[in-house]
């Protein structure tokens, strides 16, 4: 994707830009507001509020709200063009299926209350900030057709052609989404899902990751230190398990229908946070060559062990367990030779369907989610099965590690013949020091812990022996 320059103006569509003009007004109050543009925050900069017909305002798809749809649409039947009535309609489906509870919450504010906070719109129209609004105000135009608060939107008009500053450049467009959107100021949060999309699309446009936290009155003011674990934190709960979702599209020959991992907060069927968790509990011990050996997991088995937690996510449902909290126990199963075995089982699983089983008796391909569905019941016996032992080996191995046993496999490795002191690194020597005082510290916790367990023994046989 192209980078934006702070010079790339986007076009403005003459057209709409004159209705627009022609048609604002002003309320019975005038009114101004200061909005987030440029610098007219800081330097106090008011704008003027104005009243536009609702029939001249349009959505956009650059909307991080609705990035997965939009992304997935397009990669299916091509490019939606925000000029078309048919894609206004697409866009404001993707809009009310996101999230209907939230949506409800604000159809019944606005119904009581009418819009309270302007909109922000480009000067030919195209909303940057008030989608959801709008598209709530349409469902109560068709709900109360004779109620004419519904019919116009309440928004500050972004500069023009002739106007002081000129239009929005495409990164101010994304800054103002940015400042608005993506900031916990009370609005519908997006699903982190879509706010992954939106965060890497922003980036791919210009915007770093560093600007669009620093837009935010919570991280602004961090210190240094603070700021890049903010930052570590951003990469690690959105960007990289993003990464992990474009690998199984790819895995699975689907690249861009993003709809096919999750649809939003309320979909049945999401897999973000197995994608979250499988980041954050596998994939990182993986890549992490010491956490790798700790796992006695070879680096020739990476591969093979994504495949497993991709059938795995893609399986999803499993009697008494959700699949995120799979993720989480896999790299315990992985460090036991017998459950790892038995997970590795599952690379003889297809990952494909035979044509018969993808068409209707029209000979129509079913979609993606029906495939998923259709593989998910075909294989689930074996998943299950390979699943259900692993977790039963490494059970196994945990009831044998009673406290005698482990204890003496400490021991026996203190004595270890490549115990030898002259071995260690002399770089190595204070962190050795410092784990000797720390096994020191809980060799004398469970001392103690026994010296008084000895005494309650001691006690009950006293007690019944007379």
């Amino acid at each position: 994707m192209e980078k934006l320059s702070k010079a790339k103006t986007r076009e403005i569509i003459d057209d709409f830009a004159l209705e627009i003009e022609k048609a604002k007004t002003k309320g019975a109050k005038p009114a101004k507001t200061v909005i987030d543009f440029r610098n007219e925050r800081k330097d106090g900069i008011e704008r003027d509020i104005w009243y536009v017909p609702i029939d001249l305002s349009r959505y956009r798809k650059d909307n991080g709200r609705i990035s997965s749809d939009v992304l997935h649409y397009e990669k299916s039947y091509g490019l939606l063009d925000e000029t078309r009535e048919e894609s206004q309609k697409k866009i404001e489906e993707f809009l009310r299926e996101k999230d209907k509870e939230k949506t409800k919450e604000l159809h019944s504010t606005i119904k009581h209350e009418g819009q309270r906070d302007p909109a922000i719109i480009t000067c030919d129209g195209f909303l940057i900030n008030g989608n959801r609004r709008m598209m709530v105000m349409k469902m109560l135009i068709r709900e109360f057709p004779g109620n004419p608060k519904f019919n116009v939107m309440k928004v500050v008009i972004l500069p023009g052609k002739n106007d002081e500053g000129g239009p929005p450049t495409l990164l101010e467009i994304e800054q103002i989404e940015n400042r608005y959107q993506l900031q916990s100021e009370g609005k519908a949060e997006y699903y982190a899902f879509d706010r992954a999309l939106s965060m890497r699309r922003k980036i791919e446009l210009g915007m770093a990751l560093e600007e669009q936290l620093r837009d935010d009155p919570i991280y602004s003011g961090l210190e240094k230190k603070q700021f890049k674990e903010e930052m570590k934190k951003f990469e690690n709960e959105y960007l990289k398990p993003l990464d992990c979702i474009e690998r199984y599209l790819q895995h699975l020959k689907r690249q861009g229908l993003y709809s096919t991992v999750s649809t939003g907060l309320g979909d049945p069927e999401g897999r973000w946070q197995a994608f979250l968790d499988y980041y954050k509990f596998v994939y990182q011990k993986l890549t992490d060559e010491k956490k790798r050996i700790q796992l006695g997991i070879c680096e020739d088995e990476i591969g093979k062990i994504e495949d497993v937690a991709f059938k795995i996510i893609r399986k999803r449902e499993f009697p008494g367990i959700k699949v995120h909290k799979i993720m989480r126990e896999l790299p315990k199963w992985l460090k036991n030779k017998d459950a790892k075995r038995e997970l590795l089982k599952m690379a003889d699983i297809d990952l494909a369907l035979p044509k018969e089983e993808r068409i209707d008796d029209n000979g129509n391909e079913y979609d993606e989610r029906y495939i998923d569905k259709t593989w998910g019941k075909k294989y689930a016996s074996k998943i299950i099965n390979h699943v259900k032992k692993a977790n039963d080996y490494f059970e196994h191995k945990k009831g044998q590690e009673t406290p005698l046993k482990l204890l003496e496999t400490a021991l026996e490795k203190l004595r270890h013949e490549n115990m030898n002191t002259k071995n260690v690194n002399p770089f190595d020597i204070q962190k050795a020091m410092k784990l000797i005082k720390e096994i020191q510290e809980q060799a004398g916790k469970l001392e103690d812990e026994f010296y008084h367990y000895q005494k309650d023994v001691k006690k009950l046989k006293e007690k019944y022996s007379h």
